[in-house]
């Protein structure tokens, strides 16, 4: 068991993730991102799994089959887009019931940019580049799991990402989808 360097890896990451929704004013988020991680259910898998280059869960995933680790989080923590997947009623032309994406919140998903950033740096360190979040989400076939307008934004953040960087991102963040309305609401739209 790496118990120190999963510690470690978590940690850092957990505050590249602070850093970046701090920068949007995600302020709670920030500080509760991923908190989970700390819990024994999936740090001690994730202390036995840990490898340094990737995520643990994957290397649970392959020696039993599944990731406990990832099943205890992604139930937990509204940024995953998994967190979002629901049962509607019966379809009314075929009948039959079939998991569906919800829309997430637009600062659900701007925790999932910065998380998918955070990630990117925690393993891939000095290799990492302004386009590797793109690359490594164009890696994934996810865009069935997603609702659309949600797959929208997090392609538009993540490309808007690659060609401008990350504080031309955030600022457009701030000032086009956490922007507060009258009343003191914020957009989600």
């Amino acid at each position: 068991m790496k118990i120190l360097e999963h510690f470690k890896t978590i940690t850092g990451h957990r505050i590249e993730v602070m850093k970046g929704c701090f920068k949007v004013g995600l302020y709670w988020q920030g500080l509760t991102h991923d908190l989970s991680k700390y819990s024994l259910t999936e740090f001690v898998p994730g202390a036995k799994y840990y490898q340094g280059f990737r995520s643990p869960n994957v290397a649970e995933r392959e020696d039993i089959g599944y990731s406990s680790a990832w099943l205890h989080h992604k139930g937990r923590n509204k940024h995953h887009f998994e967190y979002w997947i629901d049962y509607p009623v019966r379809d009314k032309d075929t009948g039959e019931i079939k998991m569906i994406p919800a829309r997430m919140p637009n600062r659900y998903i701007v925790e999932m940019f910065m998380d998918r950033l955070a990630a990117c740096k925690t393993y891939q360190k000095e290799n990492y580049t302004d386009a590797s979040p793109l690359e490594y989400y164009n890696k994934g076939d996810i865009s069935s799991m997603l609702h659309p307008t949600t797959q929208a934004l997090l392609e538009r953040l993540l490309k808007m990402n690659a060609k401008y960087g990350e504080e031309y991102t955030i600022q457009y963040i701030k000032a086009r989808l956490l922007k507060k309305k009258q009343g003191g609401k914020k957009d989600n739209g």
